[in-house]
């Protein structure tokens, strides 16, 4: 998996490209944690993301907890195969896609 990140000021946008599971999942929650200080709002750009499983679904999960504290995230351009998990796991409940 690819991860790009850019910061505008309060905002931090962090593409994913490829596929986000089990292997890859550590990675994303060790960039998630380390970039948040100081972010309003956090904005995950999945337009590259193939696939993304259980263990991806608990990192947005537990992103999404800690920007309920400080600010906001928004999930852009989701993809058919994407939307579809979310849709069954009840995420399209939680997060805020756009």
């Amino acid at each position: 998996m690819k991860i790009e990140q850019n910061k505008n000021g309060n905002e931090l946008t962090i593409a994913l490209q490829g596929r986000l599971d089990t292997a890859t999942a550590p990675e994303l929650e060790e960039v998630i944690r380390s970039s948040l200080d100081g972010v309003t709002e956090l904005v995950l750009d999945l337009k590259e993301l193939d696939y993304i499983s259980s263990a991806g679904l608990r990192v947005l999960l537990a992103a999404q907890k800690t920007m309920n504290k400080q600010g906001a995230m928004k999930v852009q351009n989701v993809n058919e195969t994407v939307n579809e998990i979310f849709e069954v796991t009840g995420f399209t409940d939680i997060l805020t896609i756009i």
